[in-house]
């Protein structure tokens, strides 16, 4: 049996490897191909940071990037959108990871097994969700979420305190199973572009949890699948590089001030901002799925 510190600076070293990686490609790039991704840096880097400020805070960054790149004409081909918003902010949420599993105690028992489940997820979802009608999987979850909105909501009102424990970073037995089965599922949708911060969110709350035990899962997901998503993509010349250097440093920079933030948040404002993140998902997974309509 390894140590658990062992894991955990296993973990952070992958990470750092990543990145590294990640920043070498991108130098590479802009050496043999001259990208402009020093264009427009101010704008990008006050993107970037707004952004990636939110999304440590579990607001995700997906949907505020693409409104500010629409708003100020920041990439020059929409058709490259996805690819550059999963590039961009890949190395932010390394950063996040990195943050978020050294400074919020985890059990590793449930850390490692639901990231595992979320990784799998993904790459079986790339396979199975290819004819899913995507607005009617929206609905469904978007009404799922705010179920368990309300029930958190009662349950803040009714017996404050009650329904987590700072004392409680895992999840045990079946539990940990369901939790399991549950980011498995949550991995294959994040295929689909929908977000796994709200759903993860509002699960470890109801489970009794301590909230903030989210976030090192959840980043780690996030940090595991989305670098992988952002090399594909970058090989195969689907990223608008105009700007890229602003909105990646400016996101480590959101990063660093959010991670500030959070370290002084109590349990009873981090349940306020898990409605308010849920809240926000199922308003754009409504809208996200009535123009899938039109």
């Amino acid at each position: 049996m390894f140590p658990e510190n062992f894991i955990l600076y296993s973990i952070q070293i992958l990470l750092v490897v990543v990145m590294i990686a990640m920043i070498i490609v991108v130098i590479r790039s802009y050496l043999l191909h001259r990208q402009p991704i020093f264009k427009r840096f101010g704008l990008g880097m006050l993107i970037g940071f707004i952004t990636d400020f939110g999304d440590t805070l579990g607001i995700g960054s997906f949907a505020t990037t693409t409104a500010a790149f629409r708003m100020t004409h920041y990439i020059d081909d929409d058709r490259k959108l996805p690819g550059t918003l999963n590039a961009v902010h890949a190395i932010p949420v390394m950063f996040q990871a990195l943050f978020f599993i050294t400074t919020v105690k985890v059990e590793l028992t449930t850390l490692l097994p639901m990231t595992t489940a979320a990784v799998i997820g993904a790459y079986v979802g790339t396979h199975v969700t290819k004819k899913w009608h995507a607005p009617t999987v929206q609905r469904v979850m978007a009404v799922t979420l705010l179920i368990a909105v309300i029930i958190m909501v009662v349950r803040m009102i009714t017996t404050p305190g009650s329904n987590n424990s700072m004392g409680v970073h895992g999840l045990h037995g079946w539990w940990l199973i369901l939790g399991i089965v549950f980011n498995f599922g949550i991995g294959v949708l994040m295929t689909m572009g929908l977000g796994n911060y709200a759903p993860e969110l509002i699960f470890f709350s109801l489970m009794g949890v301590n909230p903030a035990v989210a976030f090192p899962v959840m980043m780690l997901d996030a940090a595991l699948i989305m670098p992988t998503t952002a090399l594909n993509v970058i090989k195969m010349d689907r990223v608008s590089w105009r700007g890229f250097a602003g909105v990646a440093i400016g996101g480590v920079l959101g990063v660093i001030v959010a991670a500030k933030f959070f370290t002084s948040m109590n349990v009873d404002l981090l349940n306020k901002l898990i409605v308010i993140v849920a809240l926000w998902t199922i308003f754009g997974l409504v809208r996200d799925s009535m123009k899938k309509n039109v």
